[in-house]
């Protein structure tokens, strides 16, 4: 007897080319066993796009059997030529076996054990559930991506004197490198190019032979690149004469039958590049040709090599290529946060080092900003404006022409071109380069967008480990091991806890670790000779200097007495101990407070190497291991399990997710208060009524816990049900008012903003809305000027008969109308209160703004208004009508 849920239309191999398959015990720590046994597995197969989805679900799957069941499990991986199938059996059959001819059930998302097929209907292919007299299994399928066949370039047939040209005959070097970096093979061409024979270099590293290139801001040598999938470029080889002969290489990643890894090197000369270079995918523009109307498109000339999913290697692909095509010294890129409100520096060559990566600047004009990332600028002299370029500073750039790039009227980045003499560059050149960057713009989005996907894809199966490993110990030095090895090296290069026994107490340093063992003691005893962080409440990462100044102080007293000229050795054990230490926190350096039940309870310090600044999505990240690490560290098993019940209840009452609505955008913010450990009385929802009618809604039950629990429910659910019915909002909302009195004494009032949105063909939308009780919605005209949209009526829950009006009211292209729950108004800081009038001075920033950014701009307002936790739940709805483009 099985259960079977189709899913996709692709056709399914049964022919098993690998199988893998482990078995594991009923005790907890199967599951994170059976998560790494499924990883190693699929990357072995070399199916690294699906590890993720299958880790999850193989977590969920297993936790059933082993911990919810409490039987063995058996898990079978199995390959065929477009699929992978994964099983997982117990030995209790008899349990929740499907009736025949009766709908799956597949159980309570609020249950511990609920989750796991819900998750296999989410994101497998296929599922299903087969029984036998002894065992029960449940599997999934998911599909191999899509691999392209046939031609993958090809170029036109061309006349013999526009050949590339070659000196005799073509010797294409193939040496092959195996898994330490050693040459394993090394065939007749490689002899003739080099002057050696086989037996001279076989067995020895290549990194004796290659003349690497040392490329400023560039920090991938010759044993990176052979550790890459793919690889192309040029470097020098050092023949049998000591001379460096110019190569250009194409590398390859293999492995072979029984999994060994190896790198297969195809070698030319320099001068001979067109044998094995990738050509473009378009014919290369002439001089001068950007600024012709019908050049070859630049987006496909600068890509080269890399694909858009590469997108690194398209950002360091951009600036090479725009250095190149205005003669510069140095080129950077930098992309917009998702606020537009600063710029994050993604790429650069030609600069003095790679210290600026993932460095961040303001765009706003003022010392330190960016003022000319929105329009095109030519700097003749940066000695006379030094701050125009913070990222130029101290770099010996005179001259620089940047410009925006952008997408859809967004500023989504700026790409520049620097050069050490003055006068370099005219309005001609900037021209030339914001058509390259018009047309690329579009690209690099995409591609950011689909970077930042996978971050997030493997960021929730970090997280569900995380998770896991925090709420199975109650032993606090277990937890603030798994911390920091949770963080290192995955987040960080190194990390330390602080923890704070009570407010009284100072910050005590508890655990340190550094992805390099031998590095641990000497960096313990640098940050003991440190002040620690002070112990400041606001969420997210801030930057700590002391432990990089303290580093190279030491280094340098450090190399003084080596020399004679100090003291004698310190106890930082001499100068090979201090310079590595200063190497190891020589970079960027973040403080993330451990936050619980409102009160910093410790610090989560990460430290990155000299020169190396964190990506925010990577700050992100650490942020919210930092909360489940701080729940973890203060209440143990008993407060994660709380916290887990309550979550999942505040997802239920909270939808889905949010449908289209033609020529309207719509983004939501929703923060619930207490760390995740209360459930919220905030919520919202927008739903399709009928003809193109779409009903909204946001509201605050008072109160927390379940009975505010019952009361969202009650509301989200009856409003949706009235609506669809056909009646109004005034009639949708007088009878919601009755069904909340008719609970009794476990009744809430609750104030409630509801209207029904109609968008017209001429751009515009029009609203009906009824506030009653709630914050007023808040309209942003083109012009930057802010007006309530509604007026004030009676709150529900409280009288039995209320005689509530509608107002209509058109939103014009380009209007926001922004919607906002009490915990946003009310942020206070001491006696000071955001408010309603704050709260509109923020939004007269956000013109232009799309509707996600304006919720984004909002919400990093409120969260910097005070410096305390919020106290109370936020929801911040937004809608835009976009602008008219003729």
């Amino acid at each position: 007897m099985g259960l079977q849920i189709p899913g996709g239309q692709r056709t399914r191999s049964s022919v098993i080319t690998a199988r893998a398959a482990a078995t594991f015990e009923p005790v907890g720590r199967s599951v994170a066993t059976a998560r790494s046994f499924v990883r190693d597995t699929l990357q072995g197969w070399g199916f690294s796009d699906i590890v993720d989805d299958a880790v999850v679900l193989t977590s969920e799957l297993v936790t059933n059997a082993v911990v919810h069941a409490g039987t063995a499990a058996d898990v079978q991986c199995l390959r065929t030529d477009d699929t992978v199938r994964i099983e997982v059996s117990d030995r209790y059959p008899e349990r929740e076996i499907p009736l025949q001819n009766s709908p799956a059930t597949m159980g309570s998302p609020d249950r511990e054990g609920g989750r796991g097929l819900q998750l296999c209907a989410a994101l497998a292919t296929r599922w299903g559930v087969d029984y036998t007299p002894t065992h029960k299994q449940v599997w999934f399928q998911l599909d191999l991506p899509d691999r392209p066949v046939g031609t993958r370039t090809a170029g036109p047939t061309l006349p013999p004197d526009l050949l590339p040209i070659t000196d005799g005959r073509v010797r294409v070097a193939v040496v092959q490198i195996d898994r330490a970096g050693a040459i394993s093979a090394w065939n007749e061409d490689a002899e003739e190019l080099f002057g050696y024979v086989a037996e001279q270099v076989t067995g020895k590293p290549l990194t004796d032979f290659a003349a690497w290139p040392h490329t400023p801001g560039t920090s991938t040598g010759i044993a990176d690149a052979l550790q890459l999938s793919r690889w192309e470029g040029s470097y020098g080889i050092r023949d049998a004469d000591g001379r460096v002969t110019p190569v250009y290489a194409s590398h390859l990643r293999v492995r072979d039958t029984d999994g060994e890894p190896s790198t297969v090197c195809l070698l030319v000369r320099d001068d001979e590049r067109a044998v094995l270079q990738t050509p473009l995918r378009g014919p290369s523009p002439e001089s001068g040709a950007l600024s012709e109307p019908h050049a070859a498109d630049p987006f496909e000339v600068f890509i080269g090599t890399p694909t858009p999913e590469d997108l690194d290697g398209l950002l360091q692909r951009t600036v090479e290529r725009a250095r190149d095509m205005l003669d510069g010294d140095a080129a950077f890129l930098l992309l917009a946060t998702d606020d537009e409100t600063e710029l994050e520096v993604r790429a650069s060559t030609g600069l003095p080092s790679a210290r600026q990566r993932f460095a961040r600047v303001p765009v706003e004009a003022g010392t330190g900003r960016y003022g000319s990332a929105r329009m095109p600028a030519v700097h003749e002299d940066l000695t006379v404006v030094p701050d125009a370029v913070p990222l130029l500073k101290s770099t010996g750039m005179r001259s620089v022409v940047t410009v925006p790039l952008k997408v859809e009227g967004r500023l989504t980045g700026s790409l520049g071109v620097a050069a050490e003499a003055p006068n370099r560059y005219s309005n001609e050149e900037a021209l030339r380069l914001q058509f390259a960057a018009d047309r690329i713009a579009l690209g690099i989005e995409s591609a950011r967008l689909g970077d930042l996907q996978r971050l997030r894809r493997g960021s929730l199966s970090f997280l569900v480990e995380a998770s896991d490993l925090l709420a199975g110990t109650l032993d606090r030095d277990q937890t603030l091991a798994l911390m920091a090895q949770m963080t290192v090296p995955t987040l960080a290069t190194w990390c330390a806890v602080y923890t704070i026994a009570d407010q009284a107490s100072e910050p005590y340093l508890s655990y340190v670790l550094h992805e390099d063992e031998e590095r641990i003691d000497g960096l313990k005893a640098l940050l003991k000779k440190v002040d620690p962080p002070e112990p400041v409440p606001t969420p997210g990462a801030r930057i700590w200097k002391a432990p990089s100044e303290a580093a190279h102080q030491s280094a340098l007293r450090t190399s003084m007495r080596n020399l004679g000229l100090g003291e004698p050795m310190s106890s930082l054990g001499g100068i090979g101990t201090s310079l590595s230490t200063a190497s190891a926190v020589g970079g960027e350096t973040v403080v993330l407070p451990l936050v619980a039940r409102n009160r910093v309870i410790g610090m989560l310090t990460l430290g990155k190497p000299a020169d190396e600044h964190f990506r925010q999505e990577i700050l992100e990240l650490a942020e919210d291991l930092s909360r489940r690490a701080a729940l973890a560290l203060d209440n143990a098993r008993l407060y994660s399990e709380r916290t887990a019940i309550s979550q999942s209840l505040q997802r239920s009452l909270l939808p889905p997710g949010l449908p289209q609505v033609p020529g309207v955008e719509v983004d939501v913010i929703y923060r619930a208060a207490g760390e995740g450990n209360e459930v919220g009385g905030d919520f919202y929802d927008l739903f399709p009524i009928r003809d193109g009618a779409y009903g909204f809604a946001i509201g605050d039950v008072c109160g927390t816990g379940p009975e505010a629990a019952a009361v969202t429910g009650l509301a989200r659910h009856a409003l949706r049900l009235l609506a669809r019915e056909g009646f109004g909002g005034p009639a949708v909302l007088e009878r919601l008012n009755a069904a909340i009195l008719d609970e009794g004494a476990r009744s809430r009032f609750l104030t409630l903003l509801y209207g029904e949105l109609w968008p017209q063909e001429d751009g515009s939308a029009v609203l009906k809305v009824v506030c009653a009780g709630h914050p007023l919605p808040l309209r942003l005209r083109q012009d930057g000027t802010v007006e309530p949209y509604a007026e004030p009526q009676p709150l529900l829950g409280v009288m039995e008969d209320l005689e509530l009006y509608e107002q209509t009211m058109t939103l014009d292209p380009g209007d926001v109308l922004l919607c906002v729950t009490d915990g946003v108004t009310e942020r206070r800081e001491g006696t000071r209160m955001l408010g309603d009038d704050g709260l509109a001075d923020v939004l007269t920033t956000c013109t232009g703004l799309t509707a996600g950014a304006v919720a984004a701009r909002i919400m990093r307002a409120v969260e910097r208004f005070a410096t305390d936790a919020p106290s109370d739940d936020m929801a911040i709805l937004a809608m835009r009508v976009p602008e008219l483009h003729s």
